[in-house]
């Protein structure tokens, strides 16, 4: 096992724009402050889509359609197509990109990480499959939804995804993030995603669909602790924002997460140069 602990954010729900603000603060300041390692858990209340880094909002998703519903719309800091956040549980993941558990590149860690999900749904019972070749939605009316189509060592079961992951990379750290799908609606995603029910179902699927039953988010937050300290022999610490990192989220959220301005025009608040991948 690493001796150094990791740090943990316990499972929270929030809103879009504090979930984003804290994942873009504990990014930024990772490195800066030497914090190690940390993997948040959360939730979304009110329910919300988020936009990867570089989508064009009128392309995507249905603004309207999200307003009439009371579905937030945010932009998140990490690349990727659009996600409906409902039911699912929700991880983001920092760390240095020079770790020695994680490789030097966006698929190096996508496949570290993917251990990890894969071992949580092995204990569930599940037979998940990885993604060794990555598919693409480009050019299918399914073009914008996260789900659509794997990427490289992101997870299936019975053929279809059931987590989606993208990342930014910047100033030598990552901040990947993930959803976990604990249940679908593919009424309610086709709604707002512009895309057909029928595209919804064929592509993605639920922990609960899988397994006949329901599992609460805290418990589901509890397996994946557990099978990310057994994967990868890491230490996980629970412990909060430090006071740099709650300063900056704060400005993060005034600034950028709580304005139109960035969230539908991808525009406006401080960010650093990165790579981003997608999911």
């Amino acid at each position: 096992m690493n001796d150094a602990p990791w740090r943990l954010l316990s499972y929270r729900v929030l809103r879009a724009a504090e979930n984003m603000a804290i994942d873009e603060a504990v990014f930024r300041l990772n490195r800066q402050e030497g914090l190690p390692p940390t993997l948040r858990f959360f939730g979304w209340q009110p329910p919300a889509v988020s936009l990867g880094y570089f989508q064009k909002t009128s392309r995507e998703i249905d603004v309207a359609a999200c307003r009439q519903a009371g579905i937030d719309i945010v932009r998140r800091p990490t690349g990727g197509k659009a996600v409906l956040h409902e039911h699912e549980l929700t991880y983001s993941l920092v760390a240095s990109a020079d770790h020695p558990l994680f490789t030097g590149d966006i698929v190096g860690t996508y496949r570290v990480v993917s251990a990890c999900i894969v071992e949580a749904l092995r204990r569930l019972g599940l037979t998940p499959e990885i993604a060794f070749e990555g598919r693409t939605a480009a050019g299918t009316p399914l073009e914008g939804y996260c789900f659509a189509a794997p990427s490289r060592y992101e997870l299936l079961v019975g053929g279809r995804k059931i987590c989606g992951s993208a990342q930014v990379r910047a100033r030598g750290t990552f901040l990947q993030h993930g959803s976990l799908l604990a249940d679908l609606d593919p009424m309610r995603i086709a709604s707002v995603m512009g895309v057909s029910v029928d595209g919804v179902t064929k592509t993605t699927t639920a922990l609960r669909e899988q397994l006949g039953r329901v599992i609460g988010y805290e418990d589901l937050a509890r397996l994946l602790r557990g099978a990310f300290e057994d994967t990868l022999g890491v230490r996980l610490v629970e412990s909060g924002l430090s006071p740099a990192e709650e300063s900056l989220m704060q400005r993060l959220l005034s600034e950028k997460y709580d304005t139109d301005r960035w969230n539908l025009e991808g525009q406006g608040g401080s960010g650093a140069d990165a790579d981003t991948a997608d999911s």
